[in-house]
């Protein structure tokens, strides 16, 4: 079977996935999570990438970057992968792999599919049932974004800070924003475009990425069929 695509698109937004191998826990403790999140920083820092969003969950990472490169990504995995993943082979008494191959991501559409992008991963722990409220989960970006919590990882994207020129109206519209649903084809084109490394967005986008990686993407909306849109994601 044919690896997914893999576009990098310098000054764009990237959602970012990693799974752990064969579904397998990647974070035991406390220290795991705040252990990763020391090396996302540092990579992030170093090479060059703005984080706008992320998750840890108990066995996958989402993160939702903006590389400064068309490498930018690679290599911050790459480099957290190296870090990580030995601190917790040998913090854990474990050889071998950790995560699932390579990491997937899909280039988000900054005008309308950022934000969708930010909610989607910061309510990842809720859709898991392992909280109600996404400020009790302590390791998402959702405290810095929606409360204002210090986080020197993040870099917020202009589609956040669009949302109002003040820091505390901006942070209540967000939080508002969050509450609300989202919508089921946004939903079903995030995961879609995750899962094929296609970009989420709408179709002038998706022909703006092609025409940048000078290529074609295939035929056919990313979207779902008109009879799969009436269910539910």
């Amino acid at each position: 079977m044919p690896r997914p695509n893999r576009i990098c698109i310098p000054g764009l937004p990237h959602h970012v996935v990693q799974r752990g191998n064969n579904k397998g826990a990647t974070f035991y403790s406390q220290r795991d999570y705040a252990f990763y999140l020391d090396c996302l920083t540092e990579a992030s820092n170093k090479i060059g990438v703005n984080v706008h969003a992320y998750v840890l969950m108990t066995n996958h990472v989402h993160l939702l970057a903006t590389p400064n490169s068309p490498e930018g990504l690679s290599l911050m995995m790459q480099a957290i992968g190296r870090r990580f993943v030995s601190y917790f082979n040998k913090k854990h008494g474990r050889t071998g792999t950790l995560w699932e191959g390579r990491f997937k991501c899909s280039v988000v559409d900054s005008d309308f599919y950022c934000l969708a992008c930010y909610r989607y991963i910061e309510l990842n722990p809720l859709r898991a049932g392992l909280v109600r409220n996404p400020v009790d989960y302590q390791w998402s970006s959702y405290r810095y974004n929606a409360l204002g919590h210090t986080n020197t990882l993040i870099t917020p994207h202009e589609s956040y800070l669009a949302l109002d020129t003040t820091a505390p109206t901006r942070r209540s519209r967000y939080r508002a924003l969050v509450a609300s649903s989202v919508d089921h084809d946004y939903l079903y084109e995030i995961r879609h475009g995750i899962r094929k490394g296609l970009p989420v967005g709408n179709d002038d986008f998706r022909v703006r990425i092609e025409r940048k990686i000078g290529k074609p993407l295939g035929s056919g909306k990313i979207g779902r069929p008109a009879k799969a849109r009436a269910a539910k994601s």
